[in-house]
């Protein structure tokens, strides 16, 4: 099979006929087999019904139907588990993603090799102060501290390679950083490509701005476990003990001084009444307990299951 669309969707029963005809077309024009997997997160408005009834029209459709609302990323990883297709896409069910852009991005990944070609809503049709100013604050900072120079993490349009799907665990909110977890697993080759944004046909946006705000500490999340989910102490034992030096270094100074001071009969206060003197003993137990926490992170990494789990790519 060439291509599996994952399609998660929260109340979208307006939509969906337009969405799997529009599939459909482009699909067939372009002489690609695939298969459209329909993943229902808890919908209240008949969606799931719709499906039902789509599916003795389009049996290439699969649908699949959480008990409740579970998020985006949930509904993701169960269809990437489900996907057979060469190259899997995913692509949000409002009508706002383009499945004209299928064909090119699938190329992309085919001929030219990228594992992740990721969608960039260039001109977007959604509104400027509440959606496009904080999107490209939170792209930005997705870039810098990422390193993957994508324009539009938030796009829902999206082509990976099987493997790669297969290989990224997608929970909480980290559908945005898949790339990012993709490159993680050494899936490296990830390209770019300006794609049609449409306005929104039907219903209303199910994000708020609370998303943004949740992706800034995602991001923090993604990335710590990125690089340091395996080795803890790396990020605890220095922050545990640069702090630690910090605190050791005021003690000291203010031992030397009220020192030197005794000596040469020069009056000096107590050193309990200043107030370097809380600073550096704050900053001696706060630098002791990350050492600690990045030891006890260590020991817990050692008991994972997951501990020696890599990505291999051949063998021979």
């Amino acid at each position: 099979m060439d291509i599996s669309i994952v399609v998660p969707l929260y109340n979208e029963v307006e939509s969906l006929p337009e969405l799997c005809e529009w599939i459909r077309q482009v699909m067939d024009s372009h002489n690609l087999t695939h298969e459209l997997i329909l993943v229902d997160d808890g919908s209240n408005d008949g969606s799931w019904e719709e499906i039902e009834r789509l599916k003795t029209i389009y049996p290439h459709i699969r649908g699949i139907k959480f008990r409740r609302n579970y998020g985006k990323s949930a509904a993701l990883h169960t269809g990437f588990a489900l996907a057979g297709g060469e190259v899997v896409f995913t692509m949000d069910a409002d009508l706002q993603d383009s499945p004209e852009e299928i064909p090119e991005m699938r190329r992309m990944v085919v001929e030219e090799g990228y594992d992740v070609v990721s969608g960039w809503k260039k001109k977007r049709y959604d509104p400027f102060l509440s959606k496009n100013v904080p999107s490209k604050l939170f792209n930005w900072a997705a870039r810098k501290v990422s390193g993957i120079r994508l324009h539009d993490f938030n796009c829902g349009l999206k082509a990976y390679r099987n493997d790669v799907a297969r290989s990224v665990e997608v929970y909480g909110d980290m559908h945005r950083y898949i790339p990012v977890l993709a490159k993680s697993n050494g899936f490296t080759r990830i390209g770019e490509k300006t794609v049609q944004h449409q306005e929104r046909k039907y219903g209303a946006t199910k994000y708020g701005m609370d998303r943004f705000i949740k992706g800034f500490l995602d991001l923090m999340t993604v990335m710590f476990l990125t690089r340091f989910a395996k080795k803890p102490m790396h990020l605890f034992g220095t922050l545990g003990t640069l702090v630690f030096l910090i605190g050791l270094t005021i003690a000291l100074y203010m031992g030397v001084d009220k020192l030197i001071a005794l000596i040469n009969h020069i009056p000096r206060k107590l050193i309990a009444d200043s107030a370097f003197f809380y600073i550096g003993l704050t900053s001696m137990i706060i630098g002791t307990l990350l050492f600690i926490g990045g030891f006890l992170g260590e020991l817990i990494s050692r008991s994972a299951s997951e501990r020696n789990n890599y990505e291999i790519e051949k063998t021979i």
